[in-house]
């Protein structure tokens, strides 16, 4: 009895997932690191830990949570370097990747101040409303309760909430 299984070899396995999942690590890791060059390097180096440890990979997770956090600690590593403390990243929009439409001005302010928020509630928005995982898919990669996600996004909702009502109400005339 033959049974039906998904790519043969280790190698296939990273290739679909290097297919799959570039371009949304890419779009995290910069969100992170704000340098597309860096950002390519931690996803290149996610990649290469995925293989190191494919088969230590028992599927528990999706390949999506498991690759994204992954992606995280990658960041958070590079982050911790020495050398990164004392680089200039100042984040504009235009430098974001592949952007998938033109951005309103009202969307830019918004982007800008999810990128200001505390790590912990940026985490779950990048996770959530970029990269478009569900309140599982983010507490799976993040290694909290779905409580917590949840927690965490009502805080950055009434954090941005106030930010941006608050500079609608100072508009000169």
């Amino acid at each position: 009895m033959e049974t039906v299984k998904g790519p043969d070899s280790k190698e296939e396995r990273i290739e679909h997932m290097v297919l799959r999942y570039q371009l949304p690590l890419l779009r995290l890791c910069y969100a992170y690191l704000h340098d597309e060059e860096l950002a390519k390097d931690a996803v290149q180096e996610t990649m290469i830990k995925a293989y190191r440890n494919l088969d230590s990979f028992g599927e528990k997770a999706s390949e999506k949570t498991w690759l994204s956090r992954i992606a995280i600690n990658t960041c958070k590593d590079m982050r911790r370097a020495g050398w990164f403390r004392h680089v200039d990243r100042t984040i504009t929009l235009d430098m974001i990747p592949e952007p998938m439409s033109s951005a309103e001005p009202e969307d830019e302010t918004l982007t800008l101040e999810i990128m200001k928020l505390p790590t912990k509630l940026k985490e779950v928005a990048l996770l959530c409303w970029f990269q478009g995982m569900t309140y599982s898919e983010a507490a799976e990669t993040l290694g909290i309760s779905l409580q917590a996600v949840g927690s965490r996004l009502n805080r950055a909702r009434q954090k941005l909430r106030f930010v941006m009502e608050g500079s609608e109400g100072h508009d000169p005339a």
